[in-house]
């Protein structure tokens, strides 16, 4: 049975000097290869961005509708790597390896079903999606457009992220960085051949990206069906574990909900602000989105790290590695607000964007470099505590902040305010996720140890 352990703050292990050193190597040698994998989807649209940028604002507005929809629709899913890697570390960590990997292989099977579902009911129903961004109409018949050819993608999505989960609750984040590379290779020769060369227009970027995931996904079946099969663990359904991979998630779609939900409204009010906020808004989102994921790289080595070591019942090790984790998180945030405020300049030319776009792009990439040092520590936290599998905290807090967000977005509407006060309410919501992870980390209700959380 797992025990609930909860030393008080003066009490708690302070490791030595050396050890210290051994969580650094640990930290990075596992985000420095999931930097990599992280960043494949957002480089996938950031990509579709800049090619499908050179048709026009349009295409570039429909491009930010359906891809803002189809990453709802799948990143509802996220639970699939998220939860998936902190159930395999935990039983790892308690070395039960055979019991880690069948339950990645019910991540995999929970990962088709859903993903199949969402082709089907999703695929009818793309009108009435984009429809409710409000977008222009020419601007909605280019999204439905590129919706409807990229869930047909969707199943393969899911698996790659069920995929991706398993390997790095193995602790094995380079051979998911190795299937990003190539992926995102294949992903922009193909867009520029269909786009550019072929004239596909949109669809053609659509169809890059959907066969790409396709591919990425049949990698990862085939990897995880050789390790299934070294261990002795058959690859086949299993109910019970369907089951209990279905109800470990509840917590974590419900905060995945809130997170896409803020996605949402704050696309959709974009949306009727004009193609040129919605075209400014497209790419900065998108490179929120690309520099989010590199941060949330340190993330991803908690979720690992902490199963582990609560797996094992080492609490010293989870309490050291977690600090050693938040500190990594505010340098990286740190660098990449740099980093994002020094290419503001020369980020509007690289995505060929007219003059009134040009202006409310410089503005709110401005807000956006400056709000990473925060972002760096929410999504430090944010991975702890779903690698301690805290997820029913998680979903409290995610609706918290989704409502601190809800306040100012309609703050905004109601004074006609434009995309930088948009952007600055989205900064409310952040700082919101802040304080509710911050508090959570400080207490010890979340270091629960044993092979699996109950």
């Amino acid at each position: 049975m797992p025990r609930l352990v909860a030393p008080s703050p003066a009490r708690r292990p302070r490791p030595r000097t050396t050890r210290w050193n051994a969580h650094d190597r640990e930290i990075l040698g596992l985000a420095v290869p999931a930097f990599g994998a992280l960043v494949a989807e957002p480089l996938f649209l950031l990509a579709d961005s800049v090619i499908v940028g050179r048709l026009g604002t349009v295409p570039l507005g429909g491009l930010a509708v359906a891809s803002q929809a189809l990453t709802t629709l799948v990143g509802i899913s996220i639970f699939l790597a998220y939860g998936t890697t902190a159930a395999v570390a935990r039983q790892l960590g308690a070395g039960n390896r055979q019991a880690a990997i069948r339950q990645g292989i019910d991540g995999l099977w929970l990962a088709t079903l859903i993903g199949v579902a969402v082709l089907a009911i999703c695929w009818p129903l793309a009108g009435l999606v984009v429809r409710a961004f409000g977008g222009s109409a020419q601007v909605s018949g280019q999204a439905v457009t590129y919706l409807r050819i990229s869930l047909l993608g969707a199943p393969a999505m899911l698996l790659v992220l069920a995929g991706t989960g398993v390997l790095r609750g193995l602790q094995d984040t380079r051979t998911p960085l190795a299937v990003a590379v190539a992926a995102n290779v294949v992903n922009v020769v193909l867009n520029a051949v269909l786009v550019l060369a072929l004239h596909w227009g949109i669809a053609g970027s659509a169809w890059g990206t959907a066969s790409t995931q396709t591919a990425a996904a049949a990698a990862y079946l085939v990897m995880v069906l050789r390790g299934a099969r070294r261990a002795g663990v058959r690859f086949g359904p299993d109910s019970a574990g369907l089951r209990a991979a279905a109800v470990s998630g509840f917590a974590l779609v419900v905060r995945t909900l809130a997170l896409q939900a803020v996605f949402i409204v704050i696309t959709a009010i974009a949306a009727h602000q004009g193609n040129a906020a919605l075209a400014a808004h497209q790419i900065a989102i998108r490179l929120w989105t690309l520099i989010a994921f590199a941060l949330d790289a340190i993330a991803i080595a908690g979720q690992a790290i902490t199963g582990r070591y609560l797996g094992a019942g080492d609490i010293a090790g989870a309490w050291a590695a977690t600090r050693r984790m938040i500190g990594w998180g505010v340098l990286y945030g740190v660098l990449f607000g740099i980093l994002l405020a020094v290419a503001i300049p020369v980020l509007p030319g690289l995505f060929a964007v007219a003059p009134g776009v040009r202006r409310l792009l410089v503005a709110v990439l401005l807000v956006a470099a400056a709000q990473q040092p925060v972002a760096g520590v929410v999504f430090v936290l944010d991975g702890v505590l779903i690698g301690a599998g805290d997820q029913d905290y998680l979903a409290v807090a995610g609706l918290a902040a989704g409502a601190v967000f809800a306040a100012g977005a309609a703050i905004v509407v109601a004074g006609h305010g434009g995309l930088v006060e948009l952007w600055l309410a989205f900064s409310g919501w952040l700082l919101a996720r802040f304080g509710t992870l911050a508090l959570r980390a400080r207490g010890s209700q979340w270091l629960v140890t044993g092979a699996v959380r109950r």
